[in-house]
């Protein structure tokens, strides 16, 4: 059992800062030793109240820094790729947000040098795998509660898209959640996308197609269908429901306290996934300490990633075609099975 983990923090935006914040005050068993941001003043803004931290603009020497023992890497998806590499020269273990690189030729870059080393370093940031619904749904499947899984019926809506959102960025970062947790909640592949578009919403912007109904298929031959509505103006939604044999299992209802008052009755609706996914976050982190101070490795990793990518590249032809657009996926490799 390895001491206190010291981890470089590799960013300082919104994830960064709420990790960092994760690792000071929530989790046990390490602490932050360094955080990097291009922004040093932002990177310093964290560290000044955190004892022993220091702040730097350079996540190479970041990792470098006396103490350092694992990376978490938060920066936006183009600086994954160097980070990683950075880390894999130096042997240590790495918590990556997603995506692992933001499409599949660089993603296969770094899954060929983490296969290079021998051993996986990479836990990948799929943070619903760690969420207390998912995890129960997981069970109930892996253990034929209800029998065979047929199909899932996935919901993903947020209030309103980041400016600028285009549509090969709703799957990129949002519904590359779905192509995830359907790879892991039916323990198959994705072999085939297609992306339907009905008439645009008055909230999307200009030039934006939302909502999209996207419909995977599988290797085992199950068919998943995801409704993607990232302007529905409302809140933040996430459900999964699994048709069974025998059965079906739904997730992602009546959270949270549910009130009868004033002739109205009903709960509440997080305004974005950090709220939303809280427990989630909280839960992954300390997953991966854990593992990272035993020595070892869990989780989704570098294949989940590029998996994921190659799926939306798919998925991005469809959206363009309208056409089902099979998922040309290698065979795993022996370190990820």
């Amino acid at each position: 059992m390895h001491g206190t983990l010291g981890v470089a923090v590799i960013g300082a935006g919104r994830m960064g800062a709420d990790h960092v914040r994760r690792i000071d005050e929530v989790i046990s068993g390490a602490r932050v030793a360094v955080v990097a941001d291009v922004d040093g003043a932002r990177a310093e803004a964290l560290t000044d109240a955190i004892e022993g931290a220091v702040a730097c603009t350079d996540p190479v020497a970041a990792m470098d820094v006396p103490g350092v023992d694992a990376v978490l890497v938060a920066s936006p998806g183009a600086a994954h790729e160097a980070a990683l590499m950075a880390a894999f020269d130096r042997g240590l273990p790495v918590l990556c947000e997603k995506p692992l690189t933001p499409d599949p030729d660089s993603a296969l870059r770094v899954l060929a040098a983490e296969q290079r080393g021998g051993r996986r370093l990479v836990q990948l940031g799929f943070m619903r795998r760690y969420d207390a619904d998912y995890l129960a749904l997981k069970a109930q499947l892996t253990r034929g509660a209800y029998g065979r899984p047929l199909m899932l019926h996935h919901t993903h809506r947020n209030v309103a898209s980041p400016p600028g959102c285009t549509d090969t960025q709703t799957l990129h970062d949002s519904a590359v959640h779905e192509i995830d947790v359907t790879r892991w909640l039916l323990d198959t592949e994705i072999t085939a996308v297609r992306v339907l578009r009905p008439a645009p919403s008055g909230g999307a912007p200009e030039g934006l197609h939302d909502p999209q109904l996207i419909v995977f298929e599988t290797a085992d031959g199950h068919l998943v269908d995801t409704e993607l509505f990232v302007n529905c103006g409302f809140g933040y939604q996430v459900s999964c429901e699994a048709v069974c044999e025998r059965g079906t299992a739904r997730i992602g209802d009546d959270r949270g306290v549910f009130v009868n008052a004033a002739g109205r009755w009903g709960g509440t609706i997080p305004p974005g996934f950090v709220e939303r996914f809280a427990g989630a976050y909280d839960r992954q982190v300390q997953r991966w300490v854990n593992a990272t101070r035993r020595g070892t490795v869990e989780g989704p990793g570098c294949w989940d990633g590029y998996a994921a990518a190659v799926v939306c590249r798919a998925g991005f032809q469809a959206q363009r075609t309208g056409e089902r657009v099979p998922v040309d996926l290698p065979e795993r490799p022996a370190l990820y099975r």
